[in-house]
């Protein structure tokens, strides 16, 4: 993915296989066998799928030990 401001206060990230602008689009995030639904940034064209460092490190790290506790 390729990352432009477009006017210095929001980022517009772009695709950076297919120069598409990313769009929110529910995609299925999977652990363990188990699926979830989830609001992410997607390339229309190629279907790749963006998961921002914060959530990668942050909530979704937080979900990951909670159902490896279980």
């Amino acid at each position: 993915m390729s990352n432009h401001v477009n006017d210095g206060e929001t980022e517009e990230w772009s695709c950076a296989k297919c120069g598409l602008p990313l769009e929110t689009a529910k995609v299925q995030v999977g652990y363990r066998g188990s699926k979830y639904p989830v609001d992410l940034p997607r390339c229309p064209g190629c279907g790749l799928v963006f998961v921002p460092e914060q959530l990668a490190l942050g909530k979704m790290a937080e979900v990951e030990k909670l159902l490896e506790d279980k």
